[in-house]
C-alpha cells in the first residue's frame, strides 16, 4: 500500500527528509505515531521500531519488531535501513540522532526528582559524551508535558480527565497546585523534525515547551467547563506525589541558537478528542516554541 504525501510547503524544513530513511523507534507510541505522520507528510521514508510484543498496526510505513535493550537485534535494523535519521537515538555512521529526554532531568547539582528523571538524564549524559569523544551527530530535546488527541495511556492526567468526564463522573487527581509546562503534541512532532535537518542542531541539548506553567487545577477545571461538568471536579481525591516540582523550559535563548528555535502558531489547541477540547493555554498568550538550552560540550 502506497500514500502519496500532502503537498509540503518549499519553506517547510521537514522537506530535507523527503525520499530519506527515517527510523522512528517507538513509534507505536503517543508521541511516535503524531511522529511518524509528520514524517509521511513530508514524503520521507518512514522505519517503525516496536517491540516484539507490540500491538501489530498497518498502515504506509516499513515496520521493524525489536528491543531496545537487544543490540545485536538494533543494530540489524539499523544497518538494513541505513537511516538518514534516528528519532529517538541509536548510532549509525552518517546518520542523525535526535534523543527524546525530558524536561524533568536536573539541572545543575539538583537530584533526579524519580527513576523516570535519572534515567533521561542518564540518556542525555552518553548522549553528550558521545557527541565530544566520537562526533557522533546527536541531539537532545527536553520535552515538556505532551498532551494532545491520540494519547492511549488513560492514566495520564487529560485523557483520564476527559474520559471520566465523558461518563459523567468526577476524576481522581491530586491537588492540583502543581504548575506544568504543557505542550501540544504535533509542536513535539514539529519539534522532532527540525531537530533531525536543522545544521547547527548536532550537539545541543535543547527545551521543547512554553516556558510557563499552568496549574493541574486550571486544566481540570478548563475540561470540566467545556464538558459542561458543573460538580466538584474531584481535586484532593488522590495524594500528591512526593517532591513534585514545576519544571519550565528555558526560553531565554528565544528564536535564536541552533537553528531549530522558532515560534508556533499562538496557544495551538487540542483537537477534539472524546467530545471535548482541552485547551490549557486559554487566555495566556504566545505560542509553544523550541528553546536553546545549553550546548553539549
Amino acid at each position: 500500500m502506497t500514500v502519496s504525501p500532502l503537498p509540503t510547503p518549499a519553506d517547510d524544513p521537514g522537506a530535507a527528509l523527503h525520499g530519506r530513511p527515517v527510523l522512528v523507534t517507538g513509534a507505536s507510541g503517543f508521541l511516535g505515531r503524531h511522529l511518524v505522520r509528520r514524517l509521511q507528510r513530508v514524503g520521507a521514508e518512514v522505519h517503525a521500531l516496536t517491540r516484539p510484543d507490540g500491538p501489530p498496526r498497518g498502515g504506509p510505513v516499513a515496520r521493524h519488531r525489536a528491543d531496545l535493550g537487544d543490540a545485536d537485534a538494533v543494530r540489524a535494523v539499523v544497518r538494513e535501513v541505513r537511516p538518514a535519521a534516528i528519532v529517538p537515538a541509536r548510532e549509525e555512521p552518517g546518520c542523525r540522532v535526535v534523543l527524546a529526554g525530558s524536561i524533568e532531568e536536573p539541572r545543575g547539582d539538583d537530584p533526579p526528582v524519580s527513576p523516570y528523571a535519572a534515567a533521561k538524564a542518564a540518556a542525555t549524559g552518553y548522549a553528550r559524551l558521545f557527541h565530544a569523544q566520537d562526533d557522533l551527530p546527536v541531539t537532545v530535546l527536553r520535552i515538556a508535558m505532551v498532551y494532545g488527541p491520540d494519547q492511549p495511556d488513560l492514566d495520564k492526567l487529560v485523557p483520564h480527565v476527559y474520559t471520566a468526564l465523558a461518563r459523567g463522573v468526577a476524576p481522581s487527581v491530586g491537588s492540583g497546585t502543581r504548575g506544568v509546562d504543557w505542550v501540544y503534541v504535533e509542536d513535539v512532532a514539529e519539534a522532532l523534525v527540525l531537530a533531525a535537518v536543522g545544521p547547527d542542531a548536532p550537539g545541543r541539548v535543547l527545551d521543547v515547551g512554553s516556558g510557563r506553567a499552568v496549574t493541574i487545577a486550571e486544566v481540570v477545571a478548563e475540561l470540566a467547563d467545556l464538558a459542561g461538568h458543573h460538580d466538584p471536579p474531584g481535586l484532593g481525591d488522590r495524594a500528591d506525589r512526593r517532591e513534585e516540582h514545576v519544571h519550565l523550559a528555558d526560553p531565554r535563548a528565544g528564536r535564536r541558537g541552533a537553528g531549530l528555535a522558532r515560534a508556533h502558531p499562538a496557544a495551538r489547541r487540542a483537537r477534539t478528542h472524546a467530545g471535548l477540547v482541552p485547551r490549557p493555554h486559554r487566555g495566556r498568550g504566545g505560542g509553544v516554541m523550541v528553546v536553546a538550552g545549553r550546548g553539549a560540550h
